[in-house]
Protein backbone atom coordinates (compact mmCIF):
# COMPACT_ATOMS: atom_id res chain seq x y z
CA UNK A 1 0.00 0.00 0.00
CA UNK A 2 1.38 3.41 -0.97
CA UNK A 3 1.71 6.04 1.75
CA UNK A 4 -0.62 8.29 -0.24
CA UNK A 5 -3.36 5.63 0.13
CA UNK A 6 -3.78 6.06 3.87
CA UNK A 7 -3.65 8.52 6.78
CA UNK A 8 -2.59 7.51 10.29
CA UNK A 9 -2.99 9.09 13.71
CA UNK A 10 -6.19 10.03 15.55
CA UNK A 11 -6.05 13.81 15.11
CA UNK A 12 -4.89 13.55 11.49
CA UNK A 13 -7.83 11.30 10.61
CA UNK A 14 -10.32 13.58 12.38
CA UNK A 15 -8.96 16.55 10.41
CA UNK A 16 -9.18 14.54 7.18
CA UNK A 17 -12.84 13.71 7.83
CA UNK A 18 -13.66 17.34 8.57
CA UNK A 19 -11.80 18.43 5.42
CA UNK A 20 -13.99 16.17 3.30
CA UNK A 21 -11.36 13.60 2.32
CA UNK A 22 -12.81 10.55 0.59
CA UNK A 23 -12.20 7.79 3.13
CA UNK A 24 -13.09 4.22 2.24
CA UNK A 25 -12.82 2.86 5.79
CA UNK A 26 -11.05 3.42 9.09
CA UNK A 27 -9.15 0.62 10.80
CA UNK A 28 -8.91 1.01 14.57
CA UNK A 29 -7.20 -1.12 17.19
CA UNK A 30 -9.59 -3.59 18.80
CA UNK A 31 -9.27 -2.09 22.30
CA UNK A 32 -8.84 1.56 21.32
CA UNK A 33 -10.06 4.06 23.95
CA UNK A 34 -9.62 7.61 25.18
CA UNK A 35 -11.27 10.95 24.43
CA UNK A 36 -9.63 11.43 21.04
CA UNK A 37 -10.56 7.92 19.96
CA UNK A 38 -14.18 8.53 20.99
CA UNK A 39 -14.16 11.77 19.01
CA UNK A 40 -12.88 9.93 15.95
CA UNK A 41 -15.49 7.18 16.24
CA UNK A 42 -18.22 9.80 16.66
CA UNK A 43 -17.05 11.67 13.55
CA UNK A 44 -16.93 8.47 11.54
CA UNK A 45 -20.48 7.58 12.57
CA UNK A 46 -21.75 11.09 11.77
CA UNK A 47 -20.19 11.00 8.30
CA UNK A 48 -21.23 7.43 7.56
CA UNK A 49 -17.68 6.09 7.32
CA UNK A 50 -17.14 2.37 7.87
CA UNK A 51 -15.03 1.54 10.96
CA UNK A 52 -13.43 -1.87 11.44
CA UNK A 53 -11.75 -3.00 14.65
CA UNK A 54 -8.59 -4.97 13.92
CA UNK A 55 -5.62 -6.34 15.89
CA UNK A 56 -2.65 -4.05 16.47
CA UNK A 57 -0.58 -6.36 14.24
CA UNK A 58 -2.68 -5.53 11.18
CA UNK A 59 -2.13 -1.81 11.71
CA UNK A 60 1.58 -2.40 12.17
CA UNK A 61 1.73 -4.24 8.85
CA UNK A 62 0.48 -1.08 7.13
CA UNK A 63 2.84 1.27 8.95
CA UNK A 64 5.24 1.00 11.88
CA UNK A 65 4.99 4.73 12.53
CA UNK A 66 3.03 6.09 15.49
CA UNK A 67 -0.47 5.41 14.15
CA UNK A 68 -2.03 5.68 17.65
CA UNK A 69 -4.25 2.71 16.91
CA UNK A 70 -6.01 4.16 13.85
CA UNK A 71 -5.42 4.20 10.10
CA UNK A 72 -7.80 5.64 7.50
CA UNK A 73 -7.75 3.98 4.08
CA UNK A 74 -8.48 6.54 1.36
CA UNK A 75 -10.93 5.79 -1.46
CA UNK A 76 -9.32 5.02 -4.82
CA UNK A 77 -11.89 7.28 -6.53
CA UNK A 78 -13.87 10.14 -4.91
CA UNK A 79 -17.43 9.33 -3.87
CA UNK A 80 -20.39 11.51 -4.79
CA UNK A 81 -23.55 12.45 -2.88
CA UNK A 82 -27.12 11.96 -4.03
CA UNK A 83 -27.91 15.47 -2.81
CA UNK A 84 -25.68 16.77 -5.61
CA UNK A 85 -26.30 14.17 -8.32
CA UNK A 86 -30.12 14.24 -8.31
CA UNK A 87 -30.62 17.97 -9.07
CA UNK A 88 -27.68 17.99 -11.51
CA UNK A 89 -29.23 15.30 -13.70
CA UNK A 90 -32.60 17.05 -13.79
CA UNK A 91 -30.94 20.39 -14.57
CA UNK A 92 -29.21 18.73 -17.53
CA UNK A 93 -32.62 17.71 -18.85
CA UNK A 94 -31.94 13.98 -18.53
CA UNK A 95 -34.32 11.15 -17.83
CA UNK A 96 -32.07 9.68 -15.14
CA UNK A 97 -31.22 6.00 -14.80
CA UNK A 98 -29.49 4.83 -11.62
CA UNK A 99 -28.49 1.48 -10.17
CA UNK A 100 -28.70 0.90 -6.41
CA UNK A 101 -26.74 -2.00 -4.91
CA UNK A 102 -28.38 -3.21 -1.70
CA UNK A 103 -25.72 -5.14 0.19
CA UNK A 104 -23.65 -6.39 -2.76
CA UNK A 105 -20.28 -7.40 -1.30
CA UNK A 106 -18.40 -9.15 -4.10
CA UNK A 107 -15.81 -6.85 -5.70
CA UNK A 108 -15.90 -8.75 -9.01
CA UNK A 109 -19.65 -8.32 -9.27
CA UNK A 110 -19.34 -4.63 -8.43
CA UNK A 111 -16.71 -4.13 -11.11
CA UNK A 112 -18.76 -5.99 -13.70
CA UNK A 113 -21.90 -4.01 -12.85
CA UNK A 114 -19.97 -0.73 -13.07
CA UNK A 115 -18.56 -1.69 -16.47
CA UNK A 116 -22.01 -2.56 -17.84
CA UNK A 117 -23.53 0.55 -16.27
CA UNK A 118 -20.94 2.72 -17.97
CA UNK A 119 -21.66 1.07 -21.35
CA UNK A 120 -25.43 1.41 -20.83
CA UNK A 121 -25.28 5.11 -20.03
CA UNK A 122 -26.33 4.75 -16.39
CA UNK A 123 -25.96 8.09 -14.61
CA UNK A 124 -24.78 6.84 -11.20
CA UNK A 125 -24.42 3.84 -8.93
CA UNK A 126 -25.55 4.02 -5.29
CA UNK A 127 -24.03 1.90 -2.50
CA UNK A 128 -24.48 1.96 1.30
CA UNK A 129 -21.63 2.69 3.71
CA UNK A 130 -21.84 -0.61 5.59
CA UNK A 131 -21.99 -4.28 4.56
CA UNK A 132 -21.22 -3.35 0.98
CA UNK A 133 -18.57 -3.17 -1.68
CA UNK A 134 -16.47 -0.04 -1.97
CA UNK A 135 -14.22 1.47 -4.61
CA UNK A 136 -10.91 -0.32 -4.33
CA UNK A 137 -8.07 -0.88 -6.76
CA UNK A 138 -9.41 -4.40 -7.41
CA UNK A 139 -12.88 -3.04 -8.14
CA UNK A 140 -11.44 -0.52 -10.60
CA UNK A 141 -9.45 -3.24 -12.33
CA UNK A 142 -12.48 -5.54 -12.60
CA UNK A 143 -14.53 -2.66 -14.00
CA UNK A 144 -11.92 -2.15 -16.76
CA UNK A 145 -11.57 1.42 -15.51
CA UNK A 146 -15.30 2.17 -15.68
CA UNK A 147 -15.29 3.34 -12.05
CA UNK A 148 -13.19 6.30 -13.17
CA UNK A 149 -16.07 7.40 -15.40
CA UNK A 150 -19.34 6.71 -13.57
CA UNK A 151 -20.28 8.50 -10.32
CA UNK A 152 -20.66 6.27 -7.27
CA UNK A 153 -22.76 7.70 -4.44
CA UNK A 154 -22.12 6.23 -1.01
CA UNK A 155 -24.99 6.85 1.41
CA UNK A 156 -25.47 5.77 5.02
CA UNK A 157 -28.32 3.33 4.33
CA UNK A 158 -29.83 1.84 1.19
CA UNK A 159 -33.35 2.46 2.49
CA UNK A 160 -32.71 6.18 3.01
CA UNK A 161 -31.17 6.49 -0.46
CA UNK A 162 -34.12 4.72 -2.08
CA UNK A 163 -36.58 6.93 -0.22
CA UNK A 164 -34.69 10.02 -1.38
CA UNK A 165 -34.78 8.84 -4.98
CA UNK A 166 -38.48 8.03 -4.74
CA UNK A 167 -39.25 11.44 -3.24
CA UNK A 168 -37.27 13.00 -6.11
CA UNK A 169 -39.49 11.46 -8.76
CA UNK A 170 -37.69 8.20 -9.52
CA UNK A 171 -39.58 4.97 -10.11
CA UNK A 172 -38.01 2.31 -7.86
CA UNK A 173 -37.68 -0.99 -9.73
CA UNK A 174 -36.50 -3.88 -7.55
CA UNK A 175 -35.06 -6.84 -9.42
CA UNK A 176 -36.22 -9.89 -7.50
CA UNK A 177 -37.42 -13.43 -8.11
CA UNK A 178 -40.28 -12.48 -5.76
CA UNK A 179 -41.58 -10.11 -8.42
CA UNK A 180 -44.97 -10.68 -9.99
CA UNK A 181 -44.10 -8.74 -13.16
CA UNK A 182 -41.87 -9.78 -16.02
CA UNK A 183 -39.11 -7.18 -16.21
CA UNK A 184 -39.96 -6.39 -19.86
CA UNK A 185 -43.41 -5.10 -18.83
CA UNK A 186 -41.97 -2.43 -16.52
CA UNK A 187 -41.83 1.12 -17.91
CA UNK A 188 -38.18 2.22 -17.92
CA UNK A 189 -38.76 5.37 -19.97
CA UNK A 190 -39.26 7.52 -16.87
CA UNK A 191 -36.63 8.40 -14.23
CA UNK A 192 -35.72 4.99 -12.79
CA UNK A 193 -33.57 3.54 -10.02
CA UNK A 194 -32.93 -0.19 -10.51
CA UNK A 195 -32.27 -1.92 -7.18
CA UNK A 196 -30.11 -5.06 -7.16
CA UNK A 197 -29.79 -7.19 -4.04
CA UNK A 198 -27.03 -8.98 -2.18
CA UNK A 199 -25.63 -12.16 -3.73
CA UNK A 200 -27.05 -14.48 -1.07
CA UNK A 201 -29.99 -12.66 0.53
CA UNK A 202 -31.34 -10.43 -2.24
CA UNK A 203 -32.97 -7.06 -1.62
CA UNK A 204 -33.94 -6.26 1.96
CA UNK A 205 -37.64 -6.50 2.83
CA UNK A 206 -37.77 -2.83 3.88
CA UNK A 207 -36.61 -1.75 0.42
CA UNK A 208 -38.94 -4.20 -1.34
CA UNK A 209 -41.88 -2.71 0.56
CA UNK A 210 -41.37 0.79 -0.86
CA UNK A 211 -40.45 -0.27 -4.42
CA UNK A 212 -42.86 0.73 -7.18
CA UNK A 213 -42.29 -2.44 -9.22
CA UNK A 214 -40.97 -5.87 -8.31
CA UNK A 215 -39.50 -7.09 -11.57
CA UNK A 216 -38.57 -10.73 -12.22
CA UNK A 217 -36.27 -12.11 -14.91
CA UNK A 218 -37.62 -15.49 -16.11
CA UNK A 219 -35.50 -18.47 -15.04
CA UNK A 220 -36.09 -21.43 -17.32
CA UNK A 221 -33.30 -23.85 -16.36
CA UNK A 222 -32.32 -25.80 -13.29
CA UNK A 223 -30.36 -23.00 -11.54
CA UNK A 224 -32.61 -20.80 -9.40
CA UNK A 225 -31.12 -17.38 -10.04
CA UNK A 226 -28.73 -15.33 -12.15
CA UNK A 227 -25.47 -13.87 -10.91
CA UNK A 228 -26.22 -10.33 -9.70
CA UNK A 229 -23.94 -8.70 -12.26
CA UNK A 230 -25.62 -10.60 -15.11
CA UNK A 231 -29.10 -9.77 -13.78
CA UNK A 232 -28.12 -6.11 -13.46
CA UNK A 233 -26.96 -6.12 -17.06
CA UNK A 234 -30.26 -7.58 -18.24
CA UNK A 235 -32.22 -4.91 -16.36
CA UNK A 236 -30.03 -2.03 -17.54
CA UNK A 237 -30.23 -3.04 -21.16
CA UNK A 238 -33.99 -3.42 -21.00
CA UNK A 239 -34.01 0.27 -20.06
CA UNK A 240 -31.68 0.99 -23.00
CA UNK A 241 -33.94 -0.99 -25.37
CA UNK A 242 -37.09 0.82 -24.29
CA UNK A 243 -35.51 4.26 -24.40
CA UNK A 244 -33.93 3.71 -27.81
CA UNK A 245 -37.19 2.35 -29.20
CA UNK A 246 -38.95 5.49 -28.06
Amino acid sequence: MEKSDYIFGLRAIIEAIEAGKDIDKILVKTDINGDLARELLGKAKAYGILVRRVPQEKLNRITMKNHQGAIAILAAVPYHKLDNIIPKLYEEGKTPLMVVLDGVTDIRNFGAIARTACCAGVDAIVIPSHNSVSITADAIKTSAGALFHIPVCREKRTLDAVRQLKDSGYKIVAATEKGARNYTTVDFKVPVAIVMGAEETGISDEVLRIADDLAAIPILGEIGSLNVSVAAGVMMYEAVRQRNAE
